[in-house]
């Protein structure tokens, strides 16, 4: 009667142990790198809309062009300095771009050399070409749950000033459906909207704070980097083994 001598099987060699290793790290990066993509572009599409510009209204901040992303948000959300998308059908109902002066409650008014107050406090318009030209002198006080709005290009643009007949030139905050907080083209102005801390000095709502457009982009790109740069630590190490297995034939 023969015997049969069992042998324990080999043990994988560090070798096979460190592909193991590398593999599971690769697959691991990608997986994250994958999730941080469809989050971030997710986050993106369901929260922000894109608006294209066609006027010099708001220049210098925004240019004729410009394709704006922007947050969806309703008017009660608002403060003074944001600049906002809406749309109101006294103006004739096109979705337009301006910026938040006055809430409701506020006295706006206006100097013949453009300057603009709120509520007699002078206010710093640095974004704007205001106080460069000279206007039509007004005050008005803006009625509870509307908005005065004005273009940046206070030479350029038709808004609250244009209006002063209807409703004071205030529009409804419910018209307002967005927020701006970035541009997204041309590729040479890709950039995020800057805060204003203009009316910061005020009592009331001051400009908000941006949304999760930022963390979002930059985890967006992070994964599509991670896994681009996984699967080509994959493809080199692929690549290694072949030329050692040559040189061992």
């Amino acid at each position: 009667m023969s015997s049969v001598t069992e042998r324990a099987a080999a043990s994988p060699t560090p070798v096979r142990r460190r592909r193991r290793v590398a593999s599971v790290l690769q697959g691991l990066a990608i997986a994250v790198g994958f999730a941080m993509l469809v989050g971030g572009f997710g986050l993106i599409a369901l929260d922000y809309r894109p608006y294209r510009v066609p006027t010099t209204s708001m220049s210098p901040t925004v240019e004729p062009g410009d394709t704006l992303l922007a947050r969806k948000v309703g008017g009660g959300s608002v403060g003074r300095g944001d600049v906002v998308v809406f749309s109101e059908q006294a103006w004739g109902g096109a979705t337009m771009v301006k910026r938040v002066v006055g809430v409701g409650g506020d006295t706006v008014a206006s100097d013949p050399a453009g300057r603009i107050s709120v509520n007699g406090t002078v206010i710093d318009e640095t974004y704007s070409d205001a106080g460069k030209g000279v206007g039509a002198a007004f005050s008005v006080t803006v009625p509870e749950g509307r908005l005065f709005l004005l273009g940046d290009s206070r030479l350029n643009s038709l808004d609250s000033r244009s209006h002063l007949d209807v409703a004071s030139g205030t529009v409804a905050a419910t018209d307002v459906v967005a927020k701006v907080e970035a541009i997204a083209w041309p590729s040479s102005r890709a950039s995020l909207l800057a805060r204003t801390a203009a009316f910061d000095s005020l009592k009331g709502p001051a400009a908000t704070r941006p949304g999760l457009l930022a963390p979002a982009g930059y985890a967006a790109v992070g994964g599509a980097a991670l896994v681009l740069i996984a699967a080509l630590m994959g493809w080199v190490a692929t690549l290694v083994q072949r030329l050692a297995r040559r040189r061992r034939a």
